[in-house]
């Protein structure tokens, strides 16, 4: 089922392309290395919309169809060198914006949404803790009804946005003898008593998306913050998980696009030995996976973007195309690099941080290895 942009969703790529070249590129090379993320660079974003492309007009949004969102968001992988900064965002949308707009009250929608879709407050959310990573659901974290309150006992890690954040979606169990069916979910603020963040951790790539530390010692949160009834946890948990695991990876199909167009441009002007290097199979057949890779990509992304966008669930193809463009991500950026030579492993250079990045993609929204489960769980595995 082959899925193509309107054109006006190629306009809103091509915008969302322009602005990030003229808004959010300069001085990125210089934050990356510092570590540093851009909070000018997120108010940009929000000025221009990203935040809300998806929601309802009522609390600020734009209200647009997903296949948009998902052209303006590969126009923001395509363009951006700022990649921590669009991770960033795409988990304040899918991990907190999104779950709040599906799950949540009409107080705490009206409470939450406009500050979430103007960027005046950043989210994310808060599911694995140190000995709860891929194992989401043998959490330690408690959350216990006390009166008019929870008490939230336990702590995170590797929370994106984290350090940063004003509002972070925290799951906790709230009944332990019911497996995941206990589990809760719970919009905690910054200044409720009990909740403390640590400071960024140093990772690999994506440098300039705040990663930390969730503390919760007694944390008190009011009853009207649960989102949804108490057990509802995994539910809202496997559904912005199936938005992150499209809507996400669209950045990083207009990452690969990039690369590949930098290859090709490369593999015709270098020359070795008296003729251009992509005169040699060993290079052409690389950039030639290449395009089948962002091509197949395109066609599993679409999919999963058109089911979405109908209403309609999408754990199995969602899984497939997160799979499938995450790994496709590293080998080409590995293959760019080696086209590269030097070049490439040299940090003046983007073909080193591409591949850096891209490596994240393998381990965040779900290992690799636990989307092969979810696809050989739907096998009757």
């Amino acid at each position: 089922m082959e899925k193509t942009f309107t054109e006006e969703q190629r306009n809103f790529k091509e915008l969302a392309i322009e602005f990030a070249r003229r808004e959010l590129n300069p001085g990125s090379r210089e934050r990356e290395r510092r570590g540093e993320f851009s909070e000018a660079g997120w108010q940009k974003c929000a000025a221009f919309g990203i935040p809300g492309i998806t929601m309802p007009q009522e609390y600020g949004g734009l209200g647009l169809d997903t296949m948009t969102c998902i052209a303006t968001m590969e126009g923001l992988g395509y363009a951006c060198r700022d990649s921590g900064l669009i991770f960033s965002l795409n988990s304040h949308i899918w991990t907190c914006e999104s779950p709040i707009n599906k799950f949540g009250s009409e107080s705490q929608k009206r409470k939450y949404l406009p500050g979430l879709i103007s960027g005046s407050l950043k989210g994310g959310h808060a599911m694995t803790e140190p000995d709860a990573g891929s194992d989401a659901f043998s959490m330690r974290c408690r959350a216990e009804k006390k009166g008019s309150h929870y008490v939230l006992n336990g702590s995170k890690t590797f929370i994106t946005n984290a350090p940063i954040a004003d509002l972070l979606l925290v799951f906790a169990v709230t009944d332990k003898g019911k497996g995941f069916a206990g589990v809760s979910a719970f919009i905690v603020e910054r200044g409720f008593p009990g909740f403390s963040t640590g400071s960024a951790l140093e990772m690999m790539g994506l440098k300039t998306c705040p990663l930390g530390e969730v503390f919760l010692q007694d944390c008190e949160v009011p009853e009207e913050n649960r989102l949804g009834q108490e057990g509802a946890g995994a539910a809202i948990f496997n559904s912005e998980m199936e938005w992150e695991r499209s809507c996400l990876f669209a950045a990083h199909l207009g990452a690969m696009e990039k690369i590949l167009e930098s290859c090709i441009a490369y593999a015709r002007e270098r020359r070795q030995f008296g003729k251009a290097i992509g005169k040699n199979q060993s290079v052409s057949h690389k950039i030639a996976d290449m395009k089948v890779r962002i091509e197949l990509s395109r066609l599993m992304l679409h999919k999963v973007a058109g089911l979405k966008g109908a209403g309609k669930r999408a754990p199995l193809e969602s899984a497939m195309a997160k799979l499938f463009i995450s790994e496709s991500y590293v080998q080409i950026a590995t293959d760019a690099l080696q086209i590269h030579g030097a070049y490439g492993y040299s940090a003046e250079y983007e073909f080193e941080r591409n591949l850096r990045d891209a490596i994240a993609g393998k381990i965040y929204s779900g290992t690799s290895e636990i989307q092969r489960n979810i696809i050989a769980t739907f096998l009757g595995l």
